[in-house]
């Protein structure tokens, strides 16, 4: 089991390491952008085009991949007001509501991926099924996530205590 921790641990920091590196990506871009854009007066518009990519991959994937359950920003006000069991209760509901519409979704959402092959971006002609390919990442992801907190609500250890005189910032 300490081998699995020790794996996932550096499997969630490479995939930090290359959420990292689509903010950068998406930054140098914006900066060349604005440079050719104000001070050359020579707008392109790939810059544009990788900005939007690096921003839906970055959000999706940062979501799937790195992002864990305690750091979602979440509105909690009723949810820590509550007893341990009716929270346990609360988790168990939403992922089961999060799994069932996210698994109903899925076979279409593979379809539309599949499909939109046929679909090239304007200025980098890359592959529309290759930039959608990680929302079907981010549901499946989704999907095993929800099940996990299911699971965890139900057979897991207690939650840890919340004190509504803290304020946590995911750490």
């Amino acid at each position: 089991m300490a081998s699995l921790t020790r794996i996932g641990a550096w499997l969630h920091a490479r995939a930090e390491n290359l959420l990292a590196a689509m903010l950068a990506t998406m930054f140098v871009v914006f900066i060349v952008q604005i440079v050719f854009r104000y001070l050359l007066n020579f707008p392109i518009g790939w810059t544009h085009e990788i900005s939007v990519i690096m921003w839906v991959w970055l959000v999706l994937f940062g979501t799937a991949f790195v992002v864990r359950d305690h750091e979602e920003i979440r509105f909690d006000l009723l949810y820590s007001t509550v007893s341990e069991r009716t929270r346990r209760a609360m988790v168990v509901i939403c992922a089961v509501t999060v799994v069932f519409f996210f698994a109903i979704s899925l076979p279409a959402v593979l379809d539309y991926i599949g499909f939109m092959k046929v679909e090239k971006t304007a200025y980098l002609k890359i592959r529309f099924d290759w930039l959608y390919s990680i929302y079907g990442l981010f549901a499946v992801a989704m999907i095993v996530r929800q099940l996990w907190l299911g699971y965890q609500a139900i057979w897991g250890r207690p939650g840890d205590p919340i004190d509504v005189t803290k304020i946590k910032s995911g750490i």
